[in-house]
Order: structure tokens, then C-alpha cells, then sequence
């Protein structure tokens, strides 16, 4: 009986032995990455060497959470296989190319999660379910973008060499006989483990600093997280207060009268300004990824924008801009719905897009026609599905014939901007003034641009190049719309769509949602400058007030050049799964499980001291997501004053 006992204790230890030096593989390479992430990027984000063995005990927390699903189909084969099986010889070239393939799996992972943390500064989060969506764009891109043939040689054949290590103890695994009984606690006791650990608290540290927190992580954990929340419900996973007095409190806000508002309803109207510039043309020029620290008017000493550093002398600048989020979508939904950036999904994604109130429904109900350009193909984030079920007419990549130059994302904004100018014509000479939004593309990685561009290398430039690029096709197109008819009658908005990256500890990195915004139209507006801090949501209701246009909409922007003495105009953000609201010096962030956390927000600092509880805030940053995500989901954000 003892040698019995023995023998089976042998056995299940030969059947645990590749589980168990998979895990370590797993386990070593984890670490190691965290270790180099925190060597590239958390010490230059003030995570102190003294902080990182806490980083790593957190972070190996996490790595063993995932473990029984990435070793699932091994433990599986494991359980199931008879070990007589073993011998046959398909079976082995099967198990050993499995092998093969989880070990170069494991390895490529980390090259992805260290080029994914150096352009997002993050984990993978819902930027990388995006990525999911459109494969093609991205994989290409990707491609273009990064040495991928040469990590995939590496990894393959460092997979190799190990694989030659590792195979004979998995071939004696699977060789060791077990009794149908043993293998089934085995299995029970995986599948135990594995419900044990998706229960395991918290996705990383909960710490003042962002990225400390982002190195704590685990990749794969934060991916099914973001995948699993990729459309949350607001009232199910973040601070609410009743309905009712949401509303009520987002009526006062706004100066509403309570007592003929609708009990769930924001429309309000705005009365015509007989001192406003009258219905001329709009074309909301919106730059990718151009973020305000690459500009010299806002600052920057570089050189990269001379041409919008020229038009800024000469047009409407706001020196306190912001973008509500890190996404080209957030920044279209904001310039187009003025609606605050709801978690976690822009609703331009979103099922229940069509239909709601914007910009151009407004200015068609004044007489204009309404667009929407792109210089990539506008099903990519589901532009053309929302523009075109919002009552604008789309022209796109499909459109644009015999492009200059074009890569994975879009046609240059060269071509782009050309394509603008005859449209442009188009609707000038069907006699009704035009309003239309350009999308630019060029950008973006991999950063190529056509030749011959002093200054601007055609492959491989990076982002120092992409501004530079957008810099020149911006120039070229408003030196070439002066000689077109309609320009004097044309207001120019140029505003990008994002800062180009979010870097930073803090927990929202407000300095990276600063971007530049002109109104440009030289012939009838003064050069100036105007310091009060504007969103992007704010764009549509101040265009309208500068041209002295009336409107009835339940929009959450204001008009902030005719705000009335004393008005609260707080900016909101947002960050992966946190939102926020920023007025005055004081920021309350909004974040999943109902959490709350307040801030004194330092602006000549740029830095973020966490306060006591901001009672008042608080509450009127939850009535602007929650009220937004309410009118949205009950398809009550809408031009007309019927109850939802």
C-alpha cells in the first residue's frame, strides 16, 4: 500500500510539473516586464524605487489571478487525456505544437504590453478593445508602425529553445498515469482555483499615482475588464443621486425655470443676438492628435506649427481649451452633441446613436447644409453610421479620387483638404450657407506623409513630424481657401480631436487634455484672445452665440463668451473609466464601485493634492454624467421639448 501511495504521489507530480514550470515562464516574464516598465516610464512618473517592491508584490497578486486561465486548455488536456494516449505520434506533434505556440504567446505579450504602455501610458484598457473591433487598421498599422518582424524572429526563436527545454517534462506529464478519480479532484480543484480568482479584489494598487497603479496591473486581467465594461450602465457602477434631483439641480445650474421645466428634460432656448455675426459659412476643422504642448502660440519653443501659429495672430484664440477625453470619438461626440463624455464608451459607438440632438440639426433648422469629411473610410469607430443617422451627408475616403498619398488610416490631409475645397464650391453654389466638420487623419502612426515636404521626412518621422505635416496641410488649405468665393463668408473653427498622448501620475493628467482652438475669419472677427476655459462641448453653443443664432437644445455647453456674471462653467473629462469635473482649482473624479475623489488641481504646478470631500462638486458632477447618461439611454436628448 505505501509504495501504492508513493507511486501515486509520483505521478502527480510528474502530471503538475508542466503547469507548474509554465507558470513560472508566465510568472518571470511578467515580472520582468513590470520591472522594465517601471525602469522606461514609472521613474520619470515618480514611482520611487523604494515604492516598487510593493509594485511587484501587487503586481505578482494579480499575475497569479490569471493563471488559471492562461494554463486552462494545458490543465484541460491534462485531466482529459488518458496517458496511453501519449504514444500516438499525431498526438504528440499536436501537444508539442501547442507547446510551442502558448510559449511564443507568452513571450510576444510583453513586447505588445510594452509598446501599448509607451504610446498610452497605461495597461490595456478600452483603447485596446477598439483595437480589437478593427483589425485590419490596426494590425497594419501596427506593422508600419513597430520592429514586428524582427520581435516575432527573436521570440520565435528564443520559443524554440525553450520549447527544446521544456518538452520532455511535459511529455512525462502527460505519460504519468493517474486514476480517472485523481484526475477529476484535479480538475475540480482547477476550476475552484479559477472561480477563487476572479474574485481575487481590485484589478491593481489603489495609489495617488496613476501609473504606479497601471504597473501593479496585469495586462490580460485589464483587457477581459475592459472588454467586460466596454458599455457600462452609469447608475449600476458609479455615484448616483435620484433622478428628480439630478434634474432639478442641472436645472438650476443652467437657469432654467423649474417650475415649467420638464421634470427630465434640459432643452432650453436661446434667443437670436442681433449683434452677432449673422449665418456665415462654419467649417470645424478638428487636427488628430493635436495636442496644445506641440503648438508655439500655446507655448511650445520647437517650431512645429508655424502656420498655426500665424493663423493664431490673426483669429479668435482660446488659451484655456480642452478636449474631453483621449479619443478621436469623444472629441467628435463633444463638437457634435455638446454631451458630457458618458463611461466608457462615446455613445458615437454606441447602440441608440441616431436621432439625438446637434449641431447640425441646429444649423439646418437656420437654413444650412450639413457635412461631415473624412479622410478615412468612416465605418472605422462607426463615424459614417452616426454622422449619416444624424442628419449630416458623408464624404469620405471613397470619395476622394486619385489621392496624393494615402496609408492604412486615410487618404494625407493634403488630399483631404483639397477634396474640402471643392465641396466647398459644390455647396457655395447651391446658393444656402454650409456648415461642415473635416476629420484629418495624417496625424497618427506610423507617421508617413508624402515626399518632397521640407523638413518632413515621407517614412518614420514620428510624432515631431505628424504635427509638423498637419501643420503644413493646414497652411496650404487656408492660403488656398483665401482665393475661393465663399472664404470671406466662412468661419474657420481649427480645434484638435486630442492631445497626441496622456501621460502623468495623476489620475486624470489635466494637462494632457489641453488642446488649441481658433476661430478664424479674418474679414469679420478681431484678433484676440480669450483665457476663459472653454470644452469642447462648448464649441457649438459659442459659435452659435457668435454668430448671434438662437436654438432650442438640451446641449450641456455654454455660450463662454456671453456667460452671465458669476456662472459656474466647469470642464469635464475623461479617463478610461474615470470621469471627471474641473472648475475653478477644484477637480471630484467619478470611477467605478461608486468611487469618489476629490482634488485641489494647481495649474502653474500642474499638479493634483487630494482634499476632503467636495460636497457641492460632487454632487453636480454626478448630475451632469448621470442626467447625460439618462436623456441617452431614454432617447430624451432630442430637439424638442416631449418628456421622456
Amino acid at each position: 500500500m505505501g509504495k501504492e501511495l508513493e507511486s501515486n504521489k509520483l505521478s502527480i507530480t510528474e502530471k503538475l510539473r508542466p503547469l507548474v514550470l509554465l507558470g513560472l515562464v508566465y510568472l518571470g516574464l511578467s515580472m520582468l516586464l513590470r520591472v522594465v516598465l517601471w525602469w522606461q516610464f514609472g521613474l520619470d512618473e515618480g514611482v520611487a524605487p523604494l515604492t516598487l517592491p510593493a509594485v511587484l508584490a501587487l503586481g505578482a497578486w494579480q499575475d497569479v489571478s490569471v493563471l488559471p486561465f492562461v494554463l486552462g486548455p494545458f490543465a484541460a488536456l491534462l485531466c482529459l487525456l488518458p496517458a496511453g494516449w501519449v504514444e500516438r505520434r499525431w498526438l504528440q506533434v499536436t501537444l508539442g505544437s501547442l507547446l510551442y505556440l502558448l510559449l511564443f504567446g507568452l513571450m510576444y505579450l510583453p513586447f505588445v504590453e510594452f509598446f501599448f504602455f509607451q504610446e498610452f501610458d497605461a495597461r490595456f484598457n478600452l483603447v485596446a478593445v477598439d483595437y480589437l473591433i478593427y483589425p485590419h487598421e490596426v494590425l497594419v498599422n501596427i506593422w508600419e508602425s513597430y520592429p514586428v518582424g524582427w520581435v516575432l524572429l527573436a521570440v520565435g526563436t528564443v520559443a524554440l529553445l525553450l520549447h527544446r527545454l521544456l518538452w520532455p517534462a511535459f511529455r512525462r506529464g502527460f505519460q504519468s498515469r493517474c486514476s480517472v478519480k485523481a484526475r477529476l479532484r484535479f480538475g475540480s480543484a482547477w476550476l475552484l482555483l479559477a472561480f477563487a480568482t476572479v474574485m481575487l479584489p481590485g484589478f491593481g494598487a489603489r495609489s495617488s499615482n496613476r501609473v504606479a497603479a497601471e504597473l501593479s496591473a496585469n495586462g490580460l486581467r485589464s483587457l477581459v475588464q475592459a472588454f467586460c465594461t466596454n458599455e457600462l450602465s452609469y447608475v449600476k457602477y458609479y455615484r448616483t443621486i435620484e433622478d428628480s434631483q439630478a434634474f432639478a439641480l442641472m436645472h438650476r445650474h443652467f437657469g432654467m425655470s423649474e417650475p415649467t421645466a420638464a421634470p427630465y428634460d434640459l432643452n432650453r432656448t436661446v434667443p437670436d443676438r442681433a449683434n452677432g455675426l449673422g449665418p456665415m459659412n462654419v467649417v470645424v476643422i478638428v487636427e488628430e492628435s493635436f495636442g496644445a504642448g506641440f503648438v508655439g502660440a500655446y507655448g511650445d519653443e520647437r517650431g512645429l506649427t508655424p502656420n498655426f501659429d500665424r493663423l493664431a495672430t490673426e483669429s479668435l484664440r482660446f488659451g484655456n481649451a480642452f478636449a474631453t477625453g483621449t479619443r478621436t470619438v469623444r472629441g467628435l461626440e463633444a463638437i457634435t452633441l455638446s454631451l458630457p463624455p458618458i463611461p466608457s464608451e462615446s455613445v458615437v459607438k454606441r447602440p441608440g446613436c441616431e436621432g439625438l440632438a446637434n449641431w447640425g440639426e441646429v444649423m439646418k433648422a437656420h437654413g444650412y447644409n450639413t457635412s461631415f469629411l473624412y479622410g478615412g473610410y468612416g465605418y472605422f469607430d462607426n463615424m459614417n453610421h452616426f454622422y449619416g443617422n444624424n442628419g449630416f451627408t458623408l464624404s469620405d475616403r471613397t470619395d476622394i479620387a486619385d489621392p496624393r498619398f494615402a496609408n492604412i488610416w486615410g487618404v494625407s490631409d493634403e488630399d483631404l483638404l483639397a477634396h474640402a475645397l471643392g465641396y466647398y464650391d459644390g455647396q457655395h453654389a447651391d446658393g444656402k450657407p454650409f456648415f461642415s466638420i473635416v476629420m484629418t487623419t495624417s496625424n497618427h502612426s506610423p507617421y508617413t506623409f508624402p515626399a518632397g515636404i521640407p523638413g518632413i521626412p515621407a517614412e518614420g518621422g514620428g510624432r515631431k513630424a505628424g504635427v509638423r505635416y498637419a501643420d503644413y496641410a493646414l497652411g496650404r488649405f487656408m492660403d488656398a481657401a483665401k482665393k475661393h468665393a465663399w472664404y470671406d463668408n466662412t468661419l474657420f473653427v481649427i480645434v484638435a480631436d486630442h492631445d497626441a498622448r496622456v501621460y502623468g501620475r495623476a489620475q486624470v493628467p489635466v494637462e494632457h487634455y489641453r488642446i488649441p482652438l481658433l476661430f478664424h475669419a479674418p474679414a469679420r472677427l478681431s484678433p484676440e484672445v480669450c483665457e476663459t476655459a472653454i470644452s469642447q462641448m462648448d464649441i457649438a453653443p459659442t459659435v452659435l452665440g457668435l454668430l448671434g443664432l438662437g436654438y432650442t437644445a438640451p446641449f450641456y455647453g455654454q455660450d463662454v463668451l456671453h456667460l452671465p456674471p458669476g456662472a459656474k462653467h466647469p470642464i469635464l473629462l475623461n479617463h478610461n473609466h474615470d470621469v471627471a469635473l474641473l472648475d475653478k482649482g477644484q477637480m471630484v473624479v467619478l470611477g467605478l464601485n461608486q468611487s469618489v475623489d476629490s482634488y485641489d488641481y494647481d495649474a502653474q504646478q500642474k499638479s493634483l493634492v487630494k482634499t476632503p470631500p467636495l460636497t457641492e462638486l460632487t454632487d453636480l458632477a454626478t448630475a451632469y454624467y448621470q442626467t447625460a447618461f439618462e436623456l441617452f439611454k431614454h432617447h430624451g436628448y432630442i430637439l424638442h421639448d416631449e418628456k421622456i
